[in-house]
């Protein structure tokens, strides 16, 4: 039979739940993260897991030089000097996850969709509202257990129409079986962290949906990421945080590590000392792909947003005539507005087909 793992205050060790408690010491650098100070709690083996993949001794906690975040800085604005010069610094240009994940990916489809403008529908509002939700229910202090999955939803949902930003206005409109179809896609997406997650307590640090925006070159270039959770912090130059990205749907490994790479990238220019590691957390499957920071990552990340900034500046004319956009087909593919009129998209979802 499987052991049973439970948390507990303990002296840096991992003991069966028949011993009575163990140490979660999982993203502190100046704190011992315990999960549970007064009763254990028992956890199932999905909850173990994501406890055994992020926990580290303290000692094994890296140290970074103290210039790093700096070097960064300096490596960024310089290579970005002439894309600035053609910047509007009434305008700048705004570089985030989604701009990179575009101009590396079907440029023609990201144009697009950037011409078409936002607008919200269920499946996009959903992130936003499990978010919400789970910030509540890991914030929750006036009980002894948070509220239901469905209710910290309701709750969330009541939170986020109320507020005067363009998720509330179209809260505040769209159709009663748009709301409906919202609610149910959040709910799955909140019970299943909080049935997959250990409850996580203030000694972790436990942070939702945290920001981080760089200004480069005066300004006229603006670097911005949100997290969707944080753990732990820094102790000087040694690092303790774990980025954490929760994820619905498929797993695609290569680009969801490209986008935590980016915040690694934004938190060590930010603070000057990098976190310790990158978590995306796939909600459906229960799987956690962890990855550690090193200098070599983060100059990939610096290397990856130079690349990707200038793409975009290019394709926007700030350095010259706009090239024409490169059609990378791929999944995407099969959602996109433009395949009717794409012979690389239908190629390449008829080569799938055959095989």
């Amino acid at each position: 039979m499987a052991e049973t793992i439970t948390a507990d205050r303990a002296a840096g060790q991992w003991i069966p739940a028949s011993a009575g408690m163990t140490d979660a010491n999982i993203a502190g650098g100046c704190a011992r993260l315990t999960l549970v100070s007064d009763n254990p709690v028992e956890l199932n083996a999905a909850q173990q897991d994501v406890l055994a993949r992020l926990r580290r001794p303290a000692g094994e906690h890296p140290t970074f030089d103290a210039g790093l975040g700096g070097r960064l800085r300096e490596e960024l604005e310089s290579a970005l000097a002439d894309v600035a010069e053609g910047i509007d610094p009434s305008r700048p240009l705004f570089v985030n996850k989604h701009t990179l994940t575009g101009v590396f990916g079907c440029e023609a489809s990201f144009l697009h969709d950037e011409r078409q403008g936002f607008a919200w529908d269920p499946p996009k509002a959903r992130g936003s509202v499990a978010h919400k939700a789970i910030e509540l229910g890991i914030n929750w202090r006036s009980s002894p257990k948070p509220p239901s999955p469905p209710d910290l939803v309701d709750s969330a949902l009541e939170s986020l129409t109320a507020a005067e930003k363009s998720l509330g206005i179209w809260l505040h409109q769209c159709p009663a079986a748009e709301r409906a179809d919202l609610r149910s896609l959040a709910i799955s997406r909140v019970a299943a962290f909080f049935e997959s997650w250990p409850p996580l307590k203030s000694q972790w640090y436990p942070v939702t949906e945290s920001g981080s925006r760089i200004e480069l070159c005066d300004g006229r270039i603006q670097l911005a990421g949100k997290c969707d959770l944080t753990l732990g912090r820094s102790d000087g130059r040694r690092a303790g945080k774990v980025i954490v990205d929760l994820k619905s749907g498929r797993r695609y490994p290569h680009l969801h590590r490209d986008d935590l790479r980016f915040y690694a990238l934004l938190e060590t220019v930010k603070l000057g000392t990098p976190p310790r590691a990158l978590a995306t957390y796939y909600l459906e499957s229960a799987h956690i792909d962890v990855e550690d920071v090193t200098e070599a990552l983060l100059e990939v990340a610096r290397t990856r947003t130079i690349d990707g900034a200038r793409r975009y500046a290019q394709l926007h004319g700030h350095l010259g005539p706009p090239p024409d956009p490169i059609k990378r087909p791929g999944p995407p593919c099969n959602w996109c507005e433009l395949l009717d009129n794409c012979t690389e998209g239908q190629q390449h979802l008829a080569q799938h087909r055959d095989t």
